[in-house]
């Protein structure tokens, strides 16, 4: 056991106890790992602010197998402005799901700590907007390695150019001639969801609502795939976004 520095988000808490939570930090060096933070519910002047979900946080963690124990956290951001709207605190909360449901434990992600930093930056600063969830998605999913077949078909390996893409239950992509019934997706869809990967600028790929609608099945159906279940906090994403 030894104890380390590092930059963290928190994603989430589980009360233990009468006066102790177990804390899962999405960290830089160390990737997702979860921490026993002592006395954490009976004094708020221990940590305060520092474990509300997706604040941003320097801690010292005593790292080992298992669960590690949370020594001291400072805050970064607490992100005032997601916290005073309720649509972005929905988008933030399902961000800090995702990663902590899809994520291996103490696997180094820098890429996606990266990603996930600049999303809550930009929800910090604009508006929630659905296209911009997408754009978290599909880049999440390419870091991990999780990324639908979006230029060729993921069975036999032919160009989508001439024989069209369907989308298969689970989040699968294949042609025309290798798909079950399945439903298809346009070449619009296909070409906006290959720009989101070459640029990691929010905002700069919008999505026309036919490709969203289209984009956002597939990510829905990739996502279930990898998580093996339905995220609750989408329950909470859609109420608050209708």
């Amino acid at each position: 056991m030894h104890t380390e520095k590092l930059q963290a988000f928190t994603i989430s808490t589980i009360d233990y106890g009468d006066s102790d939570r177990i804390v899962s930090l999405f960290t830089l060096e160390q990737g997702r790992l979860r921490a026993f933070a002592r006395g954490a519910r009976k004094s708020r002047k221990r940590f305060g602010a520092a474990l509300e979900p997706f604040a941003r946080i320097e801690v010292q963690v005593r790292i080992k197998e298992g669960l590690s124990g949370l020594v001291q956290a400072d805050i970064h951001s607490i992100y005032p402005h997601i916290r005073n709207d309720l649509e972005k605190i929905a988008h933030a909360l399902y961000a800090c799901e995702l990663v902590d449901s899809i994520t291996a434990e103490s696997q180094p992600l820098p890429r996606l700590y990266r990603l996930f930093a600049a999303y809550l930056d930009r929800l910090e600063t604009a508006p929630a907007q659905e296209d911009e969830r997408r754009f978290f998605e599909i880049n999440l999913l390419n870091i991990l390695g999780y990324r639908p077949a979006l230029e060729n078909c993921s069975r036999c390996g032919t160009s989508y150019n001439t024989r069209g893409a369907i989308l298969l239950e689970g989040g699968e992509l294949c042609c025309g001639p290798c798909a079950a019934p399945g439903r298809p997706l346009s070449d619009a869809t296909l070409k906006n969801l290959q720009a989101c990967l070459g640029t990691g600028t929010f905002g700069s790929i919008p999505l026309q609502p036919d490709v969203l609608i289209q984009a956002g099945a597939l990510l829905d159906d990739a996502i279930s795939a990898h998580t093996g279940r339905r995220l609750k906090s989408l329950n909470f994403l859609r109420q608050v976004s209708l």
